[in-house]
């Protein structure tokens, strides 16, 4: 899943496509490449972000979601019930929510839909983040979210246990270490993983010096990586282009790599 940031503000600048063109170009450039999906947003959700107007965010994402869903599948990347119905009206084949509320819209439009974990929304949910049992709660929620979608008529789910939204550096890294049993409880479900590590702040804090978000192309990677063996079905990526040559060198039989 190649990114489209139709933002001022998202966290990664390399990433943000504010002026239109740009953010087709972009999105055509993820298809060619050979992304499977495009997810187009139009509000930023990296911690401390504030709310865009319903009104804004539609005149950001609905164009670029008319321009690039003729080129294959498309997700819009929202929280907002008006703006998910729009940018399906548009093309868009998958909603990806981050607050998880959005399950019975995704179901009444009879489209895909990404259930995430969060603690909290993203202006407040790295102030204080608690667990008892982070994968087991987080895990609990998500098989919550899959009977609800399964009952709601969504065609096609991903669980997305959220790294980054409401954990800490701990808990994120306990949710990486047990992609397998997030996998299990998708496949209960027909369902599959998403997991969405890229240039995240917490692999910054993984080494003796904290990295800036330009600085984390190897631990995206790394944990990128990790989660295609443990089966997770779909990476949310910035990086697409080593992303894909990851997924080559990970799908292709061993024989072929070595020769």
């Amino acid at each position: 899943m190649g990114i489209v940031n139709v933002t001022p503000d998202s966290f990664f600048a390399a990433a943000r496509t504010e002026v239109r063109d740009l953010s087709i170009a972009r999105g055509v450039e993820l298809f060619e490449m050979g992304c499977d999906v495009v997810d187009v947003g139009g509000e930023s959700t990296r911690p401390g972000a504030l709310e865009v107007p319903v009104e804004e965010e539609l005149a950001r994402v609905v164009p670029v979601v008319l321009a690039l869903a003729p080129l294959g599948p498309v997700s819009i990347d929202t929280r907002k019930p008006d703006v998910a119905r729009a940018a399906v009206g548009a093309g868009a084949c998958i909603v990806n929510d981050v607050s998880g509320t959005l399950i019975d819209v995704a179901g009444a439009l009879h489209v895909g839909y990404v259930a995430m974990h969060s603690q909290g929304e993203p202006r407040t949910m790295q102030l204080s983040p608690r667990y008892d049992d982070v994968v087991g709660e987080v895990l609990s929620e998500l098989e919550q979210m899959a009977r609800h979608a399964s009952d709601a008529g969504v065609t096609k789910l991903w669980l997305d246990p959220g790294i980054g939204f409401g954990k800490t550096l701990e808990h994120n890294l306990a949710l990486i270490a047990h992609c397998d049993d997030f996998v299990e409880l998708a496949n209960r479900y027909d369902a599959g993983v998403l997991i969405g590590t890229s240039r995240k702040r917490f692999l910054g804090l993984l080494g003796p010096e904290v990295l800036d978000v330009d600085d984390r192309l190897e631990g995206s990677i790394a944990t990128e990586a990790w989660a295609m063996l443990e089966g997770v079905a779909m990476i949310r990526v910035h990086d697409a282009p080593v992303a894909l040559q990851l997924r080559e060198l990970i799908t292709r039989p061993v024989a072929e790599v070595v020769a």
